[in-house]
């Protein structure tokens, strides 16, 4: 049981404080899923680490990321998504003080895991939050935040991480986030609400099963590439565990149907037609927002020979047009049919990325290369907070925490299979343009100035790589059109009245 601390009346809730205060620390765990990638040869040289090794680095942190994230939002609605977030916050916080002081990989990668999991007990409360605070009428500027944040901090990390790293050494990644997340802590310690909680007896069977599931499908999807998609250890194969996780996700969605107490993944979110798509549109932008950075890093690095800095800044455009752009759409889609502006952002995604592909040659001014980036921008900042928008609006409160655990889980999960199956057709196309002296693939790093021949296969595999997270991105956009014009404000006034007259609280 939950104790009662009481909750304030909604006319007291400073709903954009309160958001102000979460996205510092949502922001951080964005950052820290693509931050890594451009220190990764700073790390193997400090280490003294193979690639094998540095590789667990980001996938240990997605990992424990992604497995528990449909029972860190349930954990929101059982024992209030305020205190949920803060623990994950001191969580988060102290393990990236262990990774910056980690003395070898293997302490390393043991303290991305904690900072994983500290990042799954935060995000689903974040727009948990935003769901039962914020009534649909400010919704979309509140998401349109939600949306900026997402969008520029899965862009900016790069940036960042090449900038600290050329200045101060690798282990700065980690240690910028300790001021900040204890400012983070500070704030929203101090401003957001506490709210209304469900006490009801937590769905231990849909918890293991849920669990050990989604640990065995993202880690064959995830690590399929470094075990030649073959066996792993004696019995057991990439695609045993893949095969396995399936099912037991199965058997988890099974049970759910016939648990009639309280289970962990209610199937009634998915009657909301809005919710389901929504869902579908996320995983193909979590798959393209992963997939896509990698082959243009790549190429600019070996290919033009840019820093890893200045490889990075090529993102900019896209990251400062995102983040300007999306509390303007928020806006905008609190008075209009999110449909079309998400239909918008998706069909710009597609054709810059095929425009981006199609141009990447040896010599091609760099200014060109920035018009598709540049659109880009206005692609992410037509789509992160439409759809969650699209998503949660009409979720019960009662559901709030479970709706943002599914809907981040589904997030997540399309980024591992972009990470996956981007390394998987850059080393086909590598091969293809370059034969079977293509090297060690994309993951290697090249030794010396390319031959003229050689660059300009590498240009090519890398821009037809580009094409798998267009082609992705068609089911976000057909997704999108059949999104339904959102209800009206019922669920809201429910919310109001349970805050109002709440039964228990965080």
């Amino acid at each position: 049981m939950t104790s009662k601390i009481g909750a304030a009346p909604a006319a007291d809730i400073k709903a954009w404080p309160a958001l102000w205060s979460l996205v510092i620390g949502f922001f951080m765990i964005l950052v820290d899923s693509t931050i890594v990638s451009v220190a990764t040869p700073a790390i193997m040289t400090g280490l003294n680490a193979d690639i094998d090794s540095a590789l667990w680095v980001t996938s240990a942190y997605l990992l424990a990321y992604a497995v528990p994230l449909l029972i860190t939002g349930r954990l929101g609605d059982r024992f209030g998504p305020r205190r949920i977030y803060l623990v994950g916050l001191v969580v988060f916080t102290l393990s990236s003080a262990w990774c910056g002081f980690a003395s070898d990989i293997e302490s390393l990668v043991l303290a991305r895991v904690l900072q994983g999991f500290g990042a799954a007990l935060m995000t689903p409360q974040t727009m948990s939050v935003i769901t039962r605070i914020f009534p649909p009428e400010k919704r979309g500027a509140a998401m349109g935040l939600w949306g900026s944040v997402a969008g520029v901090a899965t862009l900016i990390g790069p940036v960042v991480g090449g900038l600290l790293v050329d200045s101060l050494g690798w282990e700065w990644i980690f240690f910028v986030n300790v001021p900040v997340g204890i400012v983070g802590f500070i704030l929203a310690y101090r401003l957001v609400p506490h709210l209304p909680t469900t006490s009801h007896r937590f769905d231990i069977l849909g918890v293991f099963l849920s669990g050990i599931g989604m640990f065995a499908l993202v880690f064959g999807i995830q690590e399929g590439e470094s075990y030649n998609w073959g066996p792993i250890a004696g019995p057991i194969s990439v695609w045993s565990l893949i095969i396995s996780g399936a099912l037991l996700l199965t058997a988890f969605i099974v049970w759910q149907h016939f648990n009639r107490g309280e289970p962990l993944l209610p199937l009634r979110l998915f009657k909301d037609r809005n919710f389901s798509l929504a869902n579908a549109a996320i995983s193909s932008m979590g798959f393209a927002i992963t997939a896509m950075p990698l082959p243009l890093m790549l190429y600019a690095q070996n290919v033009r020979g840019l820093t890893p800095t200045q490889a990075a800044l090529l993102l900019t455009p896209m990251a400062v047009i995102s983040g300007i752009l999306a509390p303007f759409v928020g806006r905008l889609v609190q008075r209009r049919d999110p449909r079309f502006v998400t239909m918008a952002g998706f069909a710009s995604l597609v054709i810059s990325l095929f425009w981006l592909g199609a141009i990447l040659t040896p010599d091609v001014p760099i200014w060109q290369l920035l018009l598709p980036i540049s659109l880009l921008g206005f692609a992410s900042a037509g789509i992160w907070s439409p759809v969650s928008m699209t998503a949660t609006r009409n979720l019960a409160p009662s559901l709030a925490g479970a709706g943002s655990g599914v809907y981040n889980t589904t997030r997540q999960v399309g980024a591992v299979l972009g990470s996956a199956a981007i390394a998987v057709i850059m080393q086909a196309r590598l091969t293809a343009a370059l034969g079977e002296n293509a090297g060690s693939g994309p993951r290697a790093a090249e030794a010396g100035p390319m031959s003229d021949a050689v660059a300009s296969g590498y240009a090519l595999a890398m821009g037809q790589s580009l094409y798998l997270p267009a082609a992705a991105v068609v089911v976000g956009l057909l997704a999108a059109v059949f999104f339904a014009r959102p209800e009206g404000s019922r669920v809201w006034n429910a919310d109001v009245a349970a805050v109002k007259s709440p039964n228990k609280t965080d």
